[in-house]
């Protein structure tokens, strides 16, 4: 097992010492190494994952599917319509 040194805030600091005194981890050790493998896996991506970019057409796309209610025609001359 590879060990390294880290330099914590004291507020992360705190945090860890926290949740092992709440039970969530049985050590420091544990929580460390569990913390930053739970965060290296929210950064990992598989090559299956599709990235979703949008582009100009899509924007495009929305913003001309929309109507601008005041150049709508209902027929209805100046009669008011609820």
């Amino acid at each position: 097992m590879t060990q390294i040194e880290v330099s914590l805030s004291d507020q992360t600091d705190g945090e860890i010492r926290r949740l092992v005194e709440q039970g969530e981890f049985i050590n420091r050790d544990q929580a460390v190494e569990d913390l930053l493998s739970r965060g290296l896996s929210a950064y990992q991506t598989t090559e299956d994952e599709p990235t979703t970019e949008m582009d100009e057409s899509m924007f495009d796309q929305m913003t001309d599917e929309q109507q601008d209610p005041a150049l709508q025609d209902e027929g209805t001359g100046d009669e008011y319509t609820f």
